[in-house]
């Protein structure tokens, strides 16, 4: 059945298989259209009314891809139908001419310019919730100058004197600016990722679904050119693990020790996974991570219970999800093999963003240190190579040893090819009791007035409650 707006036109996601388009497709929905059609062949180009470009991974993978299906002048000629087109992240970079990620490999040429890799001397990717400067009025944003929204790319497209006319906002990343997002008639796209923008993205999504037309309103925009910059991220980690009765649930304990001291001994339930981080996200927080203690290893990867927290917590949070635990070289039940890029996958597919490599990334560290070579055959490596996303170590220990996180970051960034000049402060805190919490927020203010910065708070389990007083009085201007 297609998929319709109120107006009755058809809504088609262009899906070429690569990264998260559940996330999309759970924004479209909730923004009201429930039903969605998918291309599946070049014919269905020609019945479009509207058509979604989710893009992730890399450039020549996705034209590639569009290539080998034989879609590239399908779109090229619906997007000259003047039909309302939506482009997302590499589904807005495929627009310009080339890449520099993938120079042999054309581009749509809808847009003058090359995208080229960011040159800046701070961390790439340029990962976080950022804001947007519109550079003209728009329908699209109501009140573009106050958004905040995801960002996650290692490559950007700079304003030219030739693409200026389709230049809707930039957006800054140190001293550097690029173009945030695109329109011109009924063609916008975006670097940033709107499902993943929280309520801001969904709004989005909502006046794509229902504009008549796309183009620019009569108006003006203000004449002070504001510069953006990364919000502090309040991140959400939950530890998951099942009880002695099968159940998935978030607990907290020493060292995994995650066992109540009573006589019963069990495990300890601070609350159900999904309906806990849908109230994270409701509170405010900006990302969530799963951390999977639980081995699983008797169940087969397609009938992992974190498969389907993933896809029933993405179906109503809306911003990053990261999961941790288990992203490795695995062997099913039945002998079978799996790649750690298969269960990264598998994950991504499922609903993750990000995933999250603990103990090999410290490994293959080490073992860069030892040795200097970088082999290219960690479990990690395949993951960043082929989606390009960052693997975080996730070391949530005492407060005392949070900032090493940044060490480890860099560290396992050596061995995965992920370029990194410089890793966002982390202050990771691991409490159970509001005192902890008190001295973690004496810690991070110390460390904002001694010039160190703090970009992200990761915040344990029982921090739930806390949420909106850290937003309010310690992180400052956070996303919308």
């Amino acid at each position: 059945m297609d998929t319709t707006t109120s107006s009755g036109e058809a809504v088609y996601l262009l899906d070429y298989g690569a990264g998260n388009v559940r996330s999309v497709i759970n924004a479209v929905r909730h923004a009201g259209c429930n039903d969605l059609k998918f291309i599946e062949t070049a014919a269905d180009f020609d019945k479009a009314d509207r058509i979604i470009f989710p893009g992730v991974g890399a450039f020549g993978q996705c034209m590639g891809k569009l290539i080998e299906l034989n879609y590239v002048e399908p779109l090229r000629k619906y997007l000259a139908s003047g039909k309302p087109f939506l482009g997302i992240c590499i589904g807005m970079q495929t627009l310009f001419e080339s890449s520099e990620e993938n120079p042999d490999i054309p581009g749509l040429g809808v847009i003058p310019g090359v995208v080229e890799r960011f040159k800046v001397d701070r961390a790439v990717p340029h990962m976080g919730w950022n804001g947007i400067r519109l550079t003209k009025p728009s329908s699209f944003f109501e009140d573009g100058t106050d958004e905040r929204v995801y960002f996650v790319h290692s490559f950007c497209a700079q304003p030219t004197n030739a693409n200026k006319d389709w230049i809707m906002s930039e957006t800054d990343y140190g001293d550097f600016t690029f173009i945030s997002s695109i329109q011109k008639g009924n063609i916008i796209a975006t670097q940033f990722h709107p499902e993943k923008s929280g309520k801001t993205g969904l709004a989005l999504f909502k006046r794509f679904l229902s504009l008549k037309k796309l183009d620019v309103d009569a108006g003006t925009i203000s004449s002070v050119k504001r510069t953006t910059k990364l919000a502090p991220r309040i991140i959400a980690c939950l530890d998951v693990r099942s009880n002695d009765a099968g159940d998935l649930v978030v607990t907290k304990g020493d060292q995994y020790d995650v066992r109540e001291k009573s006589d019963a001994g069990d495990v300890r339930n601070l609350g159900k996974p999904v309906a806990l981080a849908q109230q994270y996200y409701e509170d405010g927080a900006d990302e969530i991570t799963f951390l999977n203690i639980t081995s699983f290893r008797s169940s087969p990867l397609q009938d992992q219970p974190m498969l389907e927290l993933l896809r029933r917590t993405a179906e109503n949070v809306f911003v990053p999800l990261t999961i941790g635990g288990g992203i490795r070289d695995i062997v099913e039940p039945d002998g079978t093999k799996k790649s750690a890029l298969e269960v990264a996958g598998t994950y991504f597919r499922s609903g993750a963003d990000k995933v999250s490599i603990g103990s090999d990334a410290v490994l293959i560290a080490e073992e860069y240190y030892k040795t200097g070579i970088k082999t290219g055959r960690s479990d990690g490596h395949q993951p960043t190579h082929t989606y390009t996303v960052k693997l975080t170590v996730y070391q949530c220990k005492v407060l005392e040893s949070a900032w090493n996180m940044g060490e480890m970051s860099v560290a396992g960034s050596l061995a995965t090819s992920v370029t990194y000049r410089s890793v966002a402060h982390v202050l990771s805190a691991c409490c159970l009791s509001k005192k902890f919490f008190d001295v973690s927020m004496k810690k991070l203010l110390e460390a904002r007035t001694t010039g160190m910065g703090l970009e992200v708070l990761t915040l344990c389990s029982p921090f739930r409650l806390w949420v909106k007083e850290i937003r309010t009085n310690h992180m400052g201007e956070g996303p919308s």
